[in-house]
């Protein structure tokens, strides 16, 4: 036999009516109450504290996303500090990079500038070359340009930096030439004394940083810080402009000749470019007559000539 349930014998879940009221009035003045006398006495004192103990684990557990979420955007940032950090050093290094770079061009050109400054007292055609080799024999004062005789250069051809007399042309290929710096001791230039005007030759001394003027008459009107210039005698290089400085003087005894040495005034082992000089006395067989001066290049220097097969 089946048994039926009727309507009045199922109870709601949420009931309703004036029981429900009456209890919750009941709690609403026991909270009022609860909270007036906690609040002028420390009766319920205990009662709090254990209340406090007990909800901590959920007090916790309700706390826990937020923890988890807020770990988890620390780990995020912290990441992309790093990550900005390692970005910030790479542009610093590549910016530092620049600024050395930029500081080598603004020398360079400074020192363009000087050439072209001082290319303006010359009366000649002149033209500015790029040193890209120079002699690796310590007893081999020599250089290489980039300009050879499809520019016009020629053999003796002077050369120039914007302090002073560097050397000439001893050997011009089609594109390059070979410069002798007047500090070989096989190069030899006509000098005058600026304050006399005493003639006379200065030779280099081999070490790479003197010249030496050892056919000075012994009653001749030299002093340390004399100033040479170019005599302009042979025509090769222009007249009057600086070469060395004398530092030293030697007097031998019994000697009718003394020596003197001196610093030369041009750069020769700082920078990158050079000035030739075209001579008025020039020849066309200067352009071709060039000697064979052997030079020790890098290998993969492009003045370096090829081996024929």
């Amino acid at each position: 036999m089946n048994t039926t349930l009727t309507d009045t014998s199922r109870k709601p879940l949420f009931p309703s009516g004036p029981a429900l009221g009456l209890r919750f009035l009941f709690f609403t003045l026991l909270s009022i109450t609860l909270l007036v006398v906690d609040g002028r006495s420390d009766r319920f004192k205990p009662l709090r504290d254990w209340t406090s103990w007990a909800l901590t684990p959920l007090i916790w557990v309700g706390n826990l996303p937020r923890a988890v979420s807020g770990g988890l955007e620390h780990f995020r940032s912290r990441e992309a500090l790093l990550a900005e950090n390692r970005a910030l050093r790479a542009n610093q290094l590549e910016q530092a990079a620049r600024l050395l770079q930029l500081s080598s061009l603004e020398a360079e050109n400074q020192r363009i500038r000087e050439l072209l400054a001082s290319s303006t007292g010359l009366k000649d055609r002149v033209l500015i070359a790029e040193i890209f080799a120079a002699s690796q024999d310590p007893y081999r004062h020599q250089i290489v340009l980039n300009k050879g005789a499809r520019d016009g250069v020629y053999r003796g051809q002077a050369v120039l930096d914007a302090a002073g007399v560097m050397g000439q042309v001893v050997q011009v290929n089609p594109t390059t030439s070979v410069v002798l710096l007047i500090t070989d001791p096989n190069h030899g230039i006509p000098v005058e004394i600026n304050r006399t005007g005493l003639q006379t030759i200065a030779l280099g001394r081999g070490d790479g940083q003197g010249l030496s003027l050892p056919y000075l008459p012994g009653n001749s009107d030299v002093k340390v810080g004399d100033v040479l210039v170019s005599s302009g005698l042979g025509g090769r290089f222009p007249a009057g402009y600086p070469v060395g400085e004398i530092y030293e003087l030697h007097h031998t005894g019994g000697e009718n000749f003394m020596e003197a040495a001196a610093y030369p005034r041009a750069k020769l082992h700082q920078g990158r470019q050079a000035l030739l000089v075209w001579s008025e006395h020039a020849t066309a067989a200067d352009a071709t007559d060039a000697p064979q001066v052997p030079i020790d290049l890098p290998a993969n220097s492009p003045a370096k000539p090829k081996a024929k097969p």
